[in-house]
C-alpha cells in the first residue's frame, strides 16, 4: 500500500512566532517526519510552494479490532491511533532544519471503505491545504473534513 499526501495552500516562508517576545521563524519548510527519528524528514518542500506531494510506501496487517493497521517508517502512534506526522521547521544558512509545529493526519478518521480498498494494494490519497484560518501553517490534529481522504488505483 501507498499513501499519498498532496497539499496546497501553504502559507508562506515566514511564520510569526510562538510567543510575543520570540522572533519570526523564516525560511518556513514543510516534510513528513519519520517514526522515531524527529530530525530525519522525507522531501522538505519550502513553505512558499504552490503545492506539495509525499509519497509514502506502507504495509497493513490485520488489526485486532478489525481492519486494517498501517505501518512503515513515517506511519507514527499505536494500532487504533496511527498518524503521519507533518512537521514545520525553520532552515538556516546551512541547511538546518528546526521544528517549530507539527500538524497529525489522523488515520483512525480515514473512511473505513477507503481504508480497506488501499490496503489490498492500492493507494490512500488525502488532500489538505497547509495554511490555517490565521494563515499560518497548519498544525494539531487534522481529520476531515481539513484532509479528504480516498482510494485510487495503484499505479
Amino acid at each position: 500500500m501507498r499513501i499519498r499526501i498532496d497539499a496546497v495552500d501553504l502559507p508562506g516562508l515566514t511564520c510569526p512566532p510562538g510567543d510575543p517576545s520570540g522572533a519570526a521563524h523564516r525560511n518556513v519548510h514543510v516534510a513528513v517526519q519519520r517514526r522515531d527519528r524527529p530530525a530525519e524528514l522525507l522531501d522538505p518542500q519550502p513553505g512558499d510552494a504552490v503545492r506539495a506531494t509525499w509519497t509514502l510506501e506502507c504495509t497493513t496487517v490485520a488489526s485486532p479490532a478489525g481492519g486494517p493497521d498501517v505501518k512503515g517508517p513515517y506511519i507514527q502512534g499505536r494500532p487504533g491511533s496511527r498518524f503521519i506526522y507533518l512537521s514545520w521547521g525553520a532552515v538556516d544558512d546551512g541547511g538546518s532544519f528546526t521544528m517549530f509545529r507539527r500538524a497529525k493526519l489522523m488515520l483512525d478518521a480515514v473512511p473505513a471503505r477507503d481504508m480497506d480498498a488501499a490496503a489490498g494494494g492500492g493507494l490512500l490519497v488525502g488532500r489538505l491545504g497547509l495554511t490555517d484560518a490565521r494563515g499560518e501553517p497548519l498544525c494539531a490534529r487534522v481529520v476531515p473534513p481539513r484532509v479528504t481522504w480516498t482510494a485510487e488505483p495503484h499505479g
